[in-house]
């Protein structure tokens, strides 16, 4: 089947304005809250917290396996062979090596990585949920004193999507929660995950881990497949599926060519590349006399020779063209951002700024299609699958409205592709507008941008608060600023300019079954 052509007047223009702090690492941006605590606003008077919830991503980390870095060094080494290489260029070559071995033993010798190698968090990604933790806990003291000494002490339960670098992030928040006070460990509970009501053996579903819920992106025919009709975990399968096929779609793929096909992209890639290899080079490269791809064995052994790490490059990360290079080092120089403590090398020599902030709109613009609203002809498709996340949150805060508080917290760790389509059901301003398909996402029309949305760490918080006579409040925080709610429930709100909402009215605003 061919890719489909884009509506006439599709063309993905991209206009160029500043990313946040124009560092253009998007939904690499290493974790910062967005508003301090001290500006919060205050509960109204009466009211006590008794409840919080949580999901955040995972901190900072690596590469998740070696493909751009390896791809990018074999391309260097021809270049290398050729003698096509500037005096800028000659210094890449060590630094992709760098890149390389720092990510190969990724988490040895660190307390809590299990297996050290690509896609672990970084000590930047473990300070990250640590320091989010602490905040969490200087904001509600008085709420996780009161459930360690209550006559019936209360549960934290912790899940997460079950991957490496999230179930890390968990554990590093709880360690952190507890370092606070101590008697908070006997509290945490890693609780049974979702699962079909078919299902005999949940080997493959350990407490604490839960896909339905953290991991809906993926789910799988084999794995998770919901054969009942009646079972209320067929919809996020069915929903899972549809955005999987959409993932793959010839359409995704050809607005995807189109965004890498605009003038400012190739004269963002020239620029890059002309600092490091000889114009013939370059001009080989997009003739097809040149290519590369991520192939060969490396082998890297800890200083203290107690650690190797054997890896071979799969070939399918292939660069074909000066497009395909500079977005390799693009990728590579948004990664090192994340990797101050065990990476020296500085990539942001190797991509301008002018030039960095055209491949961070660009990789906006893909990520707006694949994984944010998308296009408004396509419905839900790109966040449905969020429906059981969003029920689980609401749960939570029905349990407590009906005087139920054997919870404490709910503390969950994802990826990016979970926090991105929650924010997108929930509705919130400027990370939930679809566009229609004859319309192209720009900066110009658009406020969508991965670094506000899903950088390192980022994280949707639920406080709740009750006063005597029963009346229960939700104030949400996203990276740790005070956000409202979908602006159709404004009315639930306890003043105009407050973010504290009447969670009855906030329900029905949501949840109106």
């Amino acid at each position: 089947m061919k890719p489909q052509r884009l509506a006439a007047g599709a063309a993905l223009s991209l206009l160029m304005l500043n990313a946040v702090g124009e560092q253009y690492y998007q939904t690499k941006t290493p974790y910062q809250p967005r508003q301090a605590s001290a500006s919060y606003e205050a509960p109204p008077q009466g009211y006590r917290a008794v409840y919080t919830q949580l999901l955040a991503r995972h901190g900072s980390r690596g590469l998740s396996s070696m493909k751009t870095d390896l791809a990018l060094y074999n391309l260097w080494q021809l270049a290398s062979r050729e003698k096509a290489l500037t005096p800028l260029g000659a210094h890449l070559g060590g630094d992709l090596l760098q890149m390389m071995k720092a990510n190969a033993l990724l988490g040895y010798g660190v307390a809590g990585i299990t297996k050290p190698g690509y896609g672990n968090e970084t000590m930047q990604g473990v300070m990250e949920h640590k320091q989010l933790a602490e905040r969490m806990y200087r904001r509600l003291p008085q709420l996780f004193h009161n459930a360690a000494v209550g006559a019936q002490p209360r549960q934290i339960l912790l899940v997460t999507s079950g991957k490496d670098r999230a179930v890390d992030s968990g554990d590093y928040f709880a360690g952190s929660l507890v370092a606070q006070q101590p008697n908070l460990q006997a509290l945490v509970v890693r609780p049974p995950s979702l699962a079909p009501r078919a299902e005999m053996n949940h080997d493959s579903r350990p407490a604490g881990t839960d896909r339905f819920l953290l991991y809906f992106h993926k789910l799988s025919a084999k794995q998770d497949l919901v054969a009942d009709d009646s079972d209320p975990l067929r919809a996020t399968c069915l929903a899972s599926q549809a955005y999987q096929a959409w993932a793959k779609s010839d359409e995704l793929r050809a607005r995807e060519a189109a965004v890498l096909a605009q003038p400012q992209v190739a004269a963002a890639a020239k620029a890059v590349l002309e600092r490091l290899f000889t114009p013939a080079f370059i001009e080989g490269l997009n003739q097809g006399r040149y290519s590369a791809a991520n192939t060969g064995a490396y082998s890297y052994t800890s200083a203290d020779k107690q650690f190797t790490n054997q890896l071979t490059g799969d070939g399918d990360t292939d660069i074909k063209s000066s497009v395909d290079a500079a977005q390799a080092l693009y990728d590579l120089y948004a990664t090192a951002a994340d990797m101050k403590t065990e990476l020296k090398a500085d990539f942001t020599r190797y991509m301008p700024a002018q030039q960095a902030a055209v491949f961070a709109a660009t990789e906006d613009a893909i990520a707006f299609y694949s994984k944010g609203p998308g296009i408004s002809e396509n419905g839900d498709v790109n966040y449905r699958m969020a429906q059981t996340l969003l029920d689980d949150f609401f749960g939570e805060v029905d349990a407590i409205a009906k005087g139920d508080l054997s919870h404490a917290a709910k503390l969950r760790f994802a990826h990016a592709e979970i926090v991105i389509p929650m924010a997108a059901i929930l509705g919130l301003p400027g990370m939930s507008e679809q566009l229609p398909r004859a319309v192209s996402y720009s900066y110009g029309i658009s406020s969508w941008r991965g670094d506000a949305v899903a950088p390192m760490a980022a994280n949707i918080q639920w406080d709740v608060y009750t006063n005597d006579q029963g009346r229960t409040l939700v104030r949400m925080l996203y990276n740790e600023k005070e956000t409202d709610f979908k602006r159709s429930c404004d009315h639930a709100k306890i003043a105009p300019a407050s973010h504290y909402y009447d969670y009855a009215g906030l329900r029905v605003c949501h949840m109106p079954k």
